[in-house]
C-alpha cells in the first residue's frame, strides 16, 4: 500500500475525530446549563428550550465517536446521550394517582390565538371533531370572538367567560358547562383567569378550577416578570382541590422554572404529591406546539396542559391552526366525580 494510499484513512479518521468532539462539545455545553439549577440570563433560557433536540447531535456524537476509535470520547459522548435520554424521557414522568372508578371525561383544548388570528372555522373544526368540552383561548380578541360565534361555536360550547382585548393579554375559556369566575391572577400582564368548572356526565358530578395560563415570554429584561408569572402559576396549582392549568406557559420541561412549578408539593399533601404535565405522560416531549408559523426554528413545547394528580389526561394531541404561530392542545381528562 502506497503512503498515500495509508494517508486515506488516517485523513478521514481526523475528520470524524473532530466531527465527533464538536458534536459532543455542543452537546456537553447544553446539557451543563440543562443540569445546573441556576437562573440563567435571557439567552440560556431561550436555548435550553431546544434541549429535547440534543438527542440527535448527542447520538451522532456516540456515533462518530465509535468509529474514530478514540474510547475516552466514545465514553463521553454515551453519557451525554444517556443524560439526554434521561431528560427525555423522565423516570417520574407520569405521576397520576389510581384512577377513581367514578369520573366525568371531557375532552379539553387549548389555543394561543396569535393576537387573535386564528382561523376561527379551524378551531370549531378541532372542537366538534374531538367533541372538546372545554377550550382555552389565549391572545383573544373581540374580532375572533366575534368569528368563533359566525363559525358556531356557541351551538357547541355555550357557556363562556372572556375579556378580548387587541394585544396580547386577552383570554376566553369557552365550556359545554356551567361556569363560574373565581379570580384573576395578579400582578401579571396578560388575563390569567381561573374559573369553577361543574361538569356532569351519567349521573355524576365533578367540580375543578381551570386557569387559562399565558405567562409572558421570556425576552430581554421581562424575564424577570417571566419567573414571576411561573412562579404565581404553580402557586396557585399548589392550591387544594383538582385543578387544570392549560394554555401558553412560554417554557417547557428543560427549564427549570417549569420543573418547579411541577415539583411544588400541593396543599396538604405529604405523600410526594406533584402537578403532572399531560404531554410529558403522554410521551409527546418531541411533539412542538411553537412556532407553527413564521420562523424557521426546530419545533420545541410551550403549550401544556398540567393538572392535579387525581385528574388523568389520555389522547394528548397537538394540531396546527392556520393563522397562529403556536399549535392547539388537546386531551381528554378524567375528572374524579360523586
Amino acid at each position: 500500500m502506497t503512503r498515500a494510499a495509508r494517508g486515506k484513512p488516517r485523513s478521514r479518521r481526523r475528520t470524524v475525530l473532530v466531527l465527533a468532539v464538536l458534536a459532543a462539545l455542543s452537546v456537553a455545553v447544553l446539557s451543563l446549563f440543562r443540569a445546573l439549577p441556576v437562573e440563567w440570563p435571557t439567552p440560556v433560557v431561550q436555548l435550553l428550550a431546544f434541549t429535547p433536540w440534543a438527542v440527535f447531535p448527542a447520538a451522532a456524537a456516540a456515533g462518530l465517536a465509535a468509529f474514530s476509535r478514540r474510547t475516552w470520547l466514545g465514553v463521553v459522548a454515551a453519557l451525554l446521550l444517556l443524560a439526554q435520554l434521561f431528560w427525555l424521557f423522565p423516570l417520574d414522568f407520569n405521576r397520576y394517582l389510581p384512577r377513581s372508578a367514578d369520573t366525568v371525561e371531557l375532552p379539553v383544548m387549548s389555543i394561543n390565538s396569535r393576537y387573535g388570528q386564528a382561523d376561527a372555522a379551524e378551531v370549531v373544526r378541532l372542537v366538534r371533531e374531538n367533541g372538546v368540552r372545554l377550550l382555552a383561548v389565549q391572545e383573544h380578541s373581540a374580532s375572533l370572538e366575534a368569528a368563533l360565534e359566525r363559525a358556531g361555536l356557541r351551538g357547541l360550547l355555550p357557556y363562556r367567560i372572556s375579556s378580548p382585548t387587541e394585544d396580547a393579554a386577552g383570554s376566553a375559556v369557552y365550556s359545554a358547562y356551567p361556569l363560574e369566575a373565581v379570580g384573576l391572577l395578579p400582578d401579571t400582564p396578560f388575563h390569567m383567569p381561573t374559573i369553577r368548572v361543574t361538569a356532569k356526565a351519567g349521573g355524576l358530578s365533578a367540580v375543578f378550577e381551570v386557569t387559562n395560563v399565558h405567562t409572558l415570554p421570556p425576552v430581554d429584561s421581562r424575564i424577570a416578570q417571566w419567573r414571576h408569572d411561573l412562579a404565581a402559576v404553580g402557586r396557585l396549582g399548589s392550591r387544594p382541590g383538582n385543578r387544570v392549568l392549560l394554555g401558553d406557559f412560554n417554557a417547557g420541561y428543560d427549564h427549570l422554572e417549569f420543573r418547579r412549578l411541577l415539583d411544588a408539593p400541593l396543599a396538604g399533601g405529604t405523600d410526594g404529591r406533584r402537578l403532572v404535565d399531560a404531554g410529558i405522560a403522554n410521551n409527546g416531549r418531541l411533539i412542538p406546539t411553537w412556532p407553527m408559523e413564521g420562523m424557521t426554528l426546530p419545533g420545541v413545547v410551550l403549550d401544556h396542559i398540567v393538572t392535579t394528580p387525581e385528574i388523568t389526561a389520555t389522547g394528548y394531541s397537538v394540531h396546527r391552526v392556520p393563522g397562529s404561530d403556536h399549535a392547539a392542545v388537546i386531551a381528554t381528562l378524567a375528572v374524579p366525580g360523586r
